[in-house]
């Protein structure tokens, strides 16, 4: 049973589309971010503010997510977290990370930093875009429906 969607708040494009998205579930939504970004609460969401230090978001998800949340972040780190506690968890893009995909993931971040240390330049995110908010939305609903059928079984 799904009983939260927890989003990776500070930087995350999509958070009109998650609330979109679960209103026609009943779906609560809770957005974690610090005290740097201004937010407000309305019906199904809730906001959590946390101290701006670098990891008091990251640190506050990690300590209440359960298994059957989904979680919405971009952070491998903390996704890595959600996964070994049993929720699902899904990109800024709508891809969901796995147990499979998320140590290819790490493995590669760790790459990265260790070649920008050593002086190189390393390729960033592609920029956000309308595409890629229309997939999140149409991902996120699909999946919210498929958790639904299976609750009802």
């Amino acid at each position: 049973m799904v009983r939260h969607i927890v989003v990776d708040a500070d930087a995350c494009p999509v958070k009109a589309e998650i609330e979109q998205a679960a209103k026609p579930f009943g779906t609560q939504v809770v957005l974690v971010a610090s005290f740097d970004h201004k937010m407000n609460e309305s019906p199904g969401v809730k906001v959590v503010q946390v101290d701006r230090s670098d990891q008091s978001v990251d640190l506050y998800i990690a300590n209440h997510i359960r298994s059957g949340d989904i979680l919405v972040t971009q952070d491998f780190g903390l996704a890595a977290l959600g996964l070994a506690k049993g929720a699902i968890c899904l990109t800024n893009r709508g891809q969901e990370y796995t147990d499979s995909s998320i140590d290819y993931l790490l493995e590669r971040r760790h790459a990265s930093a260790k070649l920008r240390r050593s002086g190189k330049h390393t390729k960033g995110p592609k920029p956000f875009t309308e595409e890629d908010r229309k997939n999140f939305l149409h991902g996120l609903t699909k999946l919210l429906k498929y958790l639904q059928e299976i609750e009802k079984e």
